[in-house]
């Protein structure tokens, strides 16, 4: 299955923006590296129309729950707008924000 009609599923930039933003600080580790890589390859998928990353990609380097996030979401955006907003609100709560710990280190 193709991903790259992805960015034709949003309301508006303000909504691509939203959900952007729970893939980058929710989802996207960068203390799990090649599940970061292939979730951030997603980030940028969503606004793309070419192909950064597929279906299978992300099957193989992301963990259970965050795959799950990822698979609804992509149902959610080929569904309608609000389906889009009914994720993010799922989401949000449901993973906590990453802290990147070595930006805190070095500001201390």
């Amino acid at each position: 299955m193709s991903l790259t009609d992805l960015a034709s599923g949003f309301r508006d930039e303000e909504q691509l923006t939203r959900v952007r933003a729970v893939i980058e600080w929710r989802l996207a580790d960068d203390r799990r590296q090649q599940e970061c890589r292939y979730l951030m390859r997603f980030w940028w998928q969503l606004s793309m129309p070419y192909r950064e990353v597929s279906l299978e990609e992300l099957r193989a380097h992301l963990g259970e729950r965050k795959l799950a996030a990822v698979e609804a979401l992509i149902a959610a955006i080929r569904t309608s707008p609000e389906r889009i907003d009914a994720w993010a609100d799922v989401v949000e709560p449901e993973f906590p924000v990453v802290h990147d710990r070595g930006h805190e280190t070095a500001r201390e």
